[in-house]
Order: structure tokens, then sequence, then C-alpha cells
């Protein structure tokens, strides 16, 4: 069951990337060139494939401009949790 919703999830952030090259008015070669990938792995990415490398995805949304905002998104100190508990973050040395 919890491999559908990440499927579903992979889906949504397919179209999400997708939508964002669509509102720039950017071919999926022009991102392809600007990420450093071929068209082939951007229409993976876009189709939510679960066989692309992570680098690759971080390459487009890097092209798209949205590489900033998804890192700020799992920032945990951006969440109320996060802050709370922001002396979980600092790692304890072995002694």
């Amino acid at each position: 069951m919890a491999g559908y919703k990440i499927d579903r999830q992979l889906t949504a952030f397919g179209k999400h990337v997708h939508g964002w090259r669509m509102v720039l008015g950017l071919t999926a070669q022009q991102v392809a060139e600007r990420a450093g990938i071929t068209r082939d792995t951007l229409r993976k990415i876009e189709n939510g494939d679960t066989g692309v490398r992570f680098g690759s995805v971080m390459q487009v949304l890097r092209a798209l401009g949205a590489l900033d905002q998804a890192l700020d998104a799992i920032d945990p100190l951006n969440s109320d949790i996060g802050r709370l508990r922001a002396g979980s973050l600092a790692k304890k040395r072995a002694r």
C-alpha cells in the first residue's frame, strides 16, 4: 500500500515539473540542455519514473529555478517542530 502512495507522489511531482516547464515557456530540449541531461531523462522525470538519478532531478529543479524552493520545503528549521527540536540537529560526538 505504501508503494502506491509513493507512485502517486512521483506522478504528481512529475506533473509539477512539467507544469513549471510550461509556465516558464521552456521546451523539453531547453530544460534538458540546461540540466545537462537527455530529453529522455527529463521525460522520465515528468512521468514519475523511479529509475532516474536523484542528481538528475536536482539538476532539473535548478534549471527551472525551483531548487531553492525545494530545499527550503524540506529544511526542518522551516517547520514549527523543526525549530522546536533544533537541538536534535546538532550531531553529538562519541566519547
